[in-house]
């Protein structure tokens, strides 16, 4: 049933196999085989894409209700597990994922070396009702009544250039000795820009000839003398070769989240590694 639902909502076999980490082969035979349990045509074939007929899409909806009621059972069977042993998934974005979450899931496997990590390195809000992850680090505070929410601490973040980029282009104290395009931008909405020229800095979407949403690969382009870029002060002041600029500017500053379902929070393992996380994560290297 969830790969009949994942194709169905992507289109392609291809595409649902992906989302659901099987073979493209295995997730076909899984469509063929409750087409023919059924004895009905859910899909209609056109090239590598699927439509799904009038009696497939009748049948999505109930499809969609049986796997909630198969998540909601999942969760509730896990919340009750006493046991500490098991697999434990971690949604983070990649920056806190790559820079941060190491050396915290280092700790956690020495504290419980029977729990497994699974670390999905994702900069969209994971869906923890539908399992997409078991705890979530996040930069917004959840809304939805059936999550539990703990604010750990207010990050910040500075402007920072390379040490041969300051060389070559001076060493930027205050807005106004900024001039051009010279950021390094992981974010060109309108809101994001806002937020800066509301710290004093006059600039526009063309302050950023180089962008990405990936935050390493931003980083690693300040670092390489691109030009200036963002970073959480931990991450920065580990990296060597890393000038602090533009320190007459206030920090930025966003919150860390630690997320999970309120089902989830009554397992052992799951508490555990939520408590880790909360205690390494309040309190920056």
């Amino acid at each position: 049933m969830r790969g009949f639902i994942a194709a169905a909502e992507t289109g392609s076999l291809s595409a649902a196999a992906r989302q659901l980490g099987l073979t493209q082969p295995t997730l076909s035979r899984q469509v063929a085989a409750l087409e023919e349990t059924l004895g009905l045509t859910l899909f209609e074939r056109i090239g590598k894409k699927l439509a799904l007929t009038e009696t497939g899409l009748d049948l999505l909806h109930h499809g969609k209700s049986m796997a909630q009621a198969a998540d909601a059972l999942a969760l509730v069977a896990t919340g009750r597990s006493e046991t500490v042993e098991g697999l434990v998934s971690i949604s983070a974005g990649d920056g806190i994922s790559i820079k941060i979450l190491p050396p915290i899931i280092a700790k956690i496997r020495q504290a419980a070396p029977q729990v497994s990590i699974d670390l999905i390195v994702s900069n969209a809000l994971s869906d923890l009702r539908r399992r997409e992850a078991d705890i979530a680090v996040r930069h917004v505070q959840p809304t939805e009544p059936d999550l539990i929410g703990k604010k750990l601490r207010d990050a910040k973040a500075h402007f920072y250039a390379s040490e041969s980029w300051v060389e070559k282009h001076g060493h930027p104290h205050k807005p106004e000795d900024i001039s051009g395009p010279v950021f390094i931008g992981f974010d060109r909405s309108e809101r994001f820009v806002g937020y800066l020229q509301g710290l004093g800095l006059k600039v526009t979407a063309a302050s950023f000839p180089v962008s990405s949403e990936n935050t390493v690969a931003c980083w690693e382009m300040t670092r390489q003398g691109l030009g200036i870029g963002v970073m959480m002060l931990e991450t920065a002041d580990n990296t060597e070769g890393m000038v602090k600029v533009l320190e007459d500017l206030p920090p930025i500053t966003f919150p860390i989240w630690l997320v999970t379902h309120r089902e989830l929070r009554t397992s052992r393992r799951i508490r555990l590694v939520f408590d880790i996380l909360a205690e390494e994560l309040s309190n920056p290297a």
